[in-house]
């Protein structure tokens, strides 16, 4: 009971402070006005979801009058609601190369059933992980039926799996306990949520999940290293956590549903009429007959919390990312009534805080804002702003340069997937930025401008500009925010920078005296010697030893980068990453050691997920092998663990 206590209050402090604030008060107030917290008025109450950093606001009981005087209507028909989807099968008739090319890609099964079809990990009867002194298995219950069980100490729960999350690098599952020490009435049995371990497609093992569980000393973080998932459960709902982006929902319920995420970078303030558009596409929340003004801000906040507990595979329009979560709600074009979608919502209940015109087209801003209703949000941040992890690309890539005029798709193909690695050639990735930075086509300006030879990594636009400081699945990939490499704030910081990216083994000292000479940067030095307590050594060497994790991380996917794994003082730092307190770096090491030097260092006894005593035994081997030249055979490293 108390696991569902902490639930619901963590999801009512989240609508009230964090993701939306439920504002009310008196029915004078239009939208300049900042409303009051509370009211003791008998007049009846005007209840606003909204957030001041958002352009978009839901109306409760209806839109003031002043909205309606200086916007206009978005249409008469709409393609925001339920019955404006008509799925990804409608499209195939007439778009059949993009219907083909979305069929492989990553985004249809970002989630799935749990079919024959969609599962891909190793659920043989012998399929199993040891860890943390417990032994988790899996296996195929029946043909389609897939079941995930945790044992450890007399302790035993076992869970169904439902859903399946992810399809390119890794696949995690979704589902509900079925057995168990916890009494039955608990969430776990009721809900769908996400299971403690995942699949991990390359290495065709078994590991813990991560960024899925908060950590309790800081609620923005999420736990990376190895913790008891077995006693007490880890509980993370998915309808609330994951699939308003895993998933395809009509736009409208996810102006609700979602609020600041999927309004946060629409190109023009926004309206909805709240009550009426839940009385007419979901009734079954609310009745059109019911008197709004009746419905206390507790009331509205556990509305909203019940309509986003809504299951997917109910309420959604498809599992997984398919068409109209960028076209929209696309029947009227479908069925011959519109020549082609509208890439801006419409609905009559709707409104633009704009007295002119409304651009429905596949303009600039609404192709960015279809790949923004998702790729954007909130993460731990560098000391520049950008984020350290993934997923929020969109949102990184306002916070930097060149987006007034930057389309995603610039780079990135909509319907064709990424696929395990980056496919363009580094002079395409430049002819992205040479599109709108023409003075640098030559030649000697793009080396006046670089200071490194042509076709070097130092010539590249993007090594400078948006280098591999961001936590990928199983690498690090570039930081969407656009930044210089003179950024101050990363480079007083200790933070991460450029330069030293490529140049691990160089100081500080020498990297500022080039921004110094080259752009005419300057620094505190001040902060600079109070950041770097030896300004004599090696940039890298610092990072590798800094207190930041995501530092460590950036740090050591640049030194691998750059052949680090093959200099005899970078090897040590990055074989002790290893040891990393952190599993993610410890992953990405393992990942980057056995590239680099073509080793298994499970031949050593070594798995990244093992607890600090576990790992003690397998390190000694490896740092004997690696750093003496004379390596064990992979015999003596199992015997002496």
């Amino acid at each position: 009971m108390w696991q569902r206590l902490l639930g619901i209050l963590l999801i009512v402090i989240a609508l009230a402070g964090v993701a939306t604030w439920v504002y009310f008060g008196s029915t004078d107030n239009t939208p300049s006005e900042k409303p009051t917290v509370e009211t003791k008025s008998r007049d009846p109450l005007r209840y606003k979801i909204a957030d001041e950093d958002v352009p978009f606001i839901n109306w409760w009981d209806r839109i003031p009058d002043e909205v309606i005087r200086t916007s206009l209507k978005t249409g008469e028909d709409s393609n925001i609601r339920p019955e404006s989807y008509v799925g990804p099968e409608s499209c195939r008739k007439c778009h059949k190369k993009n219907y083909d090319s979305w069929h492989g890609h990553s985004h249809r099964l970002m989630n799935a059933e749990a079919t024959p079809e969609n599962v891909m990990g190793d659920f043989s009867p012998e399929a199993s992980i040891t860890y943390m002194g417990g032994e988790a298995k899996f296996w195929e219950e029946s043909e389609g039926v897939y079941r995930m069980s945790l044992e450890r100490d007399g302790t035993y729960r076992v869970f169904d799996i439902h859903q399946t999350i992810g399809s390119r690098f890794f696949q995690y599952y979704i589902g509900m306990q079925i057995k168990g020490p916890i009494p039955r009435g608990h969430d776990s049995y009721e809900t769908d949520h996400v299971l403690p371990f995942g699949y991990w497609l390359d290495q065709k093992e078994w590991v813990p999940v991560v960024h899925v569980f908060p950590r309790d000393d800081d609620p923005d973080e999420t736990l990376t290293d190895p913790f008891d998932m077995l006693v007490p459960p880890m509980f993370a709902p998915y309808a609330t956590g994951c699939n308003s982006c895993h998933t395809t929902f009509p736009a409208g319920d996810q102006f609700i549903r979602r609020l600041r995420t999927t309004g946060k970078f629409a190109p023009q303030p926004m309206h909805l009429a709240m009550s009426e558009y839940l009385g007419e596409t979901h009734p079954e929340l609310w009745s059109p007959e019911e008197d709004v003004s009746r419905l206390t801000s507790h009331g509205l906040l556990g509305l909203v919390q019940t309509f986003e507990n809504y299951p997917a595979a109910e309420h959604a329009v498809t599992l997984g990312i398919s068409c109209e979560a960028c076209h929209l709600g696309a029947k009227d074009h479908a069925e011959g009534r519109l020549k082609k979608p509208k890439f801006f919502p419409h609905d009559p209940l709707l409104r633009i805080e704009n007295t002119k015109s409304i651009e429905f087209g596949p303009s600039h801003q609404n192709r960015n804002w279809a790949c923004g209703r998702c790729h954007t949000g909130s993460r731990p941040y560098y000391a520049g702003g950008m984020a350290t992890w993934n997923s929020t690309e969109f949102s990184d890539a306002m916070k930097g340069s060149c987006y007034s005029k930057l389309s995603c798709i610039d780079c990135h193909d909509p319907h064709t997937g990424i696929g395990p690695k980056w496919k363009l050639r580094p002079d395409q990735d430049d002819s992205s930025c040479l599109k709108c930075h023409e003075d640098l086509k030559p030649e000697t300006d793009r080396v006046a401008h670089t200071h490194h030879p042509m076709n070097t990594p130092g010539s590249r636009c993007m090594n400078c500009h948006m280098p591999h400081i961001n936590e990928g699945m199983q690498d690090m990939v570039r930081t969407h925010t656009i930044f210089s490499p003179t950024n101050k704030n990363m480079l007083e910081s200790n933070s991460i920078n450029a330069c030293n990216m490529c140049h691990g083994d160089k100081s500080i000292d020498w990297t500022t005296a080039r921004l110094k000479e080259w752009y005419g940067a300057s620094f505190d030095e001040q902060k600079i010697a109070e950041s770097y307590p030896d300004k004599s050594k090696a940039v890298a060497d610092g990072w590798m030893n800094s207190d930041r994790e995501a530092v460590r991380l950036a740090a050591a996917g640049g030194l691998f980068r750059s052949g680090g794994v093959h200099e005899k003082w970078s090897l040590p730092l990055l074989v002790d990453a290893l040891d990393d307190p952190f599993l993610i770096n410890r992953q990405f090491a393992r990942i980057g050691i056995e590239e680099g030097l073509k080793v298994r260092l499970l031949d050593y006894g070594y798995r990244f997920y093992m607890t600090p005593e576990e790992r003690k035994k397998p390190l000694a081997a490896i740092r004997r092998a690696l750093l003496s030249g004379k390596a064990p055979s992979p015999f003596e490293a199992a015997a002496e663990e």
